[in-house]
């Protein structure tokens, strides 16, 4: 095991580590996204939701404010349907809001089917990478005029242990994080030692989501961690203590 993997899992992020920084988290309105933008605005960090369903960004933005939190933002968008073009809609709208933007969170992802290659749906393919992959890119390529000016942005992708190593029947989901891990690698070495951006992915693992449970629905949830018990490595990856690490595909939990 790394030292960055090791520092990852028993990472304490201090109080108020996070604060004067805007971090952008995607599918924030459950699961793991709500899990890490919780803890961020515990940690001082203006949290803007982005995700599909604004009944649930809202119970976040109502959750952060009652704890006292910065006031975070909201962002209703639907990755399955939105263009280039409304992304870069939010960049200019976030440039006159925030000024810079001192990370991203790419954690919005669908599972699509878990079925042969030779039976896998097109269009079903094409919404998996839609969201998985294109709206990923589209949406860093669009605020990374904002990032490149901030003092120490990071961005994280969620990869997942089939996105390493491929595995029988995931089809899409499989493929798209292998490209998201090269989304990664990419854009790290392009980045480095030219801005202060840094760029990492962090494979969740074996996580009590909704997404889980459709992979696996024979499955314990009660033998599984809560979102909120790994929240560590991902505040980690997205504050200061990790400056100067990237290109590192990171898992949240020991395999």
């Amino acid at each position: 095991m790394t030292d960055v993997q090791q520092y990852a899992f028993d990472y304490q992020c201090p109080e108020q580590a996070l604060a004067n920084r805007v971090i952008l988290v995607t599918g924030a309105g459950d699961g793991i996204g709500k899990a890490v933008a919780l803890d961020l605005a515990r940690k001082g960090a203006t949290v803007i939701l982005l995700g599909r369903t604004q009944e649930k960004l809202e119970a976040v933005y109502d959750q952060i404010k009652a704890e006292g939190g910065a006031e975070p933002a909201m962002a209703p968008v639907n990755l399955e349907v939105a263009r280039p073009q409304d992304y870069e809609e939010l960049a200019n709208l976030f440039e006159k809001e925030f000024g810079c933007i001192d990370g991203i969170l790419h954690n919005a992802s669908i599972l699509g089917e878990i079925t042969p290659i030779e039976q896998y749906g097109y269009s079903t393919w094409e919404t998996v990478m839609q969201v998985n992959v294109n709206a990923a890119f589209y949406l860093t390529r669009a605020l990374l005029p904002l990032l490149m000016k901030s003092d120490d942005a990071s961005v994280v992708f969620t990869s997942s242990s089939v996105g390493r190593k491929g595995r029988a029947f995931w089809g899409a989901y499989a493929v798209s994080k292998f490209a998201t891990e090269g989304l990664m690698q990419v854009l790290a070495d392009e980045l480095e030692n030219v801005s202060n951006v840094r760029v990492n992915s962090l494979n969740p693992g074996a996580t009590r989501t909704a997404m889980r449970a459709l992979a696996y629905p024979a499955e314990d949830a009660g033998t599984l961690k809560a979102p909120s018990d790994i929240t560590a490595p991902y505040l980690y990856l997205l504050g200061p203590a990790s400056t100067g690490i990237t290109g590192q595909a990171i898992n949240a939990q020991p395999r």
